[in-house]
């Protein structure tokens, strides 16, 4: 889900553009089914492809569309993807209610890491250049890396705390953290496992095995100085502890339960990632934030509770 509020109006701006117009919300409902280059677009809509490239264009900057140069019968061609299946927009920034249940959301710097153990390969990246010297883990406590866009390491963990006010702690329903991430590899290779496990308030919700360190494309969000040789970009994934399991992208994983955290002990909420020492396939992590990749958010925090 793509969520926007009033407090990112850049942001809003684009997406509501992109949606105001009807052959867009038509292109939209082509990727419902499969994903299509851009001439199959144009035929399948009878527009000249230059106006399906111009679409397309629009729907890329808005972060609801991703494209990827794959090889073709003349050169090469852009095949296009849907990024996202739900939108919400909040005009309320930080809360929302929704069939009675109220949610709250925040976003954390993915350099902002209260704690870590990690191991070569390694490193961190903002919007200008590098901020620590490479493979360098004790580098990782430099105060710089709140700056951090992108952050990588081969083994090991970073630990993070998110603010939870008390207005919230009762009758909560859920919480979840979703994250754009990917393995990590030299240089870059989209054939790369690795065993990614997420720890809630220190209870181990469960493992994802991203299948690759994603490259051979420019990230959308990428500053111009990154190397094309480079990891360029990962997927979004949510891990979500409800009343009665636990599930990543709403598929169970677990039988962690949101009453398991003990969520009224603390006025926050630590959420640990990492490769474990004893994974089948210590691929690493990249963790992007809102200047790296493909998606324009850090690790975001949401709770859903009913008020008492």
């Amino acid at each position: 889900m793509l969520n926007l509020d009033i407090s990112k109006p850049d942001e809003l701006a684009k997406v509501a553009h992109a949606l105001a117009s009807e052959v867009r919300i038509h292109i939209l409902h082509l990727l419902n089914t499969r994903n299509m280059n851009i001439m199959e677009i144009a035929e399948s809509l009878h527009i000249p492809v230059s106006t399906a490239a111009s679409h397309i264009r629009i729907l890329e900057k808005a972060g609801l569309v991703l494209t990827e140069l794959q090889p073709g019968i003349r050169g090469v061609m852009k095949v296009c993807s849907r990024s996202f299946h739900d939108v919400h927009i909040n005009l309320n920034p930080g809360t929302f209610v929704q069939n009675g249940i109220h949610a709250y959301e925040i976003d954390m710097p993915v350099g902002q890491f209260v704690d870590c153990e990690v191991y070569p390969t390694c490193g961190m990246a903002n919007s200008t250049q590098m901020i620590i010297p490479e493979d360098s883990p004790s580098s990782f406590f430099h105060p710089n890396r709140a700056t951090a866009q992108l952050i990588w390491f081969r083994k090991g963990y970073v630990e993070y705390k998110f603010p939870l006010g008390t207005a919230y702690k009762p009758g909560v329903e859920s919480v979840q953290f979703s994250l754009e991430l990917c393995s990590e590899a030299p240089s870059y290779d989209n054939d790369w496992p690795s065993d990614i496990t997420v720890w809630v308030n220190d209870m181990e919700i469960g493992t994802w095995t991203c299948p690759g360190d994603f490259g051979g494309r420019k990230g959308r969000l990428n500053p111009a100085w990154w190397s094309d040789h480079n990891t360029q970009f990962g997927v979004v994934k949510t891990w979500k502890i409800d009343k009665s399991k636990s599930s990543i992208d709403d598929v169970p994983i677990s039988n962690v339960n949101v009453t398991d955290l003990k969520l009224a002990q603390s006025d926050f909420v630590t959420f640990k990632i990492g490769v474990k020492s004893n994974a089948v396939h210590k691929g690493g992590i990249n963790l992007f934030g809102k200047e790296f990749g493909d998606f324009e958010h850090d690790i975001k925090m949401k709770v859903t509770y009913q008020e008492s």
